[in-house]
């Protein structure tokens, strides 16, 4: 089977927050949230669910935001 291209996406679209009441960080970006124990790791398991969904992420990590 053939590989679709993986449309280009900005690293900017992923926000990454501490998640309250709870050990670690969470990452969102188009319908799909990822936890990791470190903001690299949510970031890294996002770039993931983004290539399922056809996307490729460019950029390096965003900056962790507080909610």
């Amino acid at each position: 089977m053939a590989k679709k291209p993986l449309k280009k996406m900005s690293a900017g679209k992923v926000k990454i927050f501490k998640i309250k009441n709870r050990r670690g960080y969470g990452a969102i970006c188009q319908n799909n949230l990822t936890e990791g124990s470190s903001p690299a790791q949510a970031f890294e398991r996002m770039v993931k669910a983004i290539k399922r969904s056809g996307f490729e992420l460019s950029g390096k990590l965003p900056k962790v935001r507080s909610l």
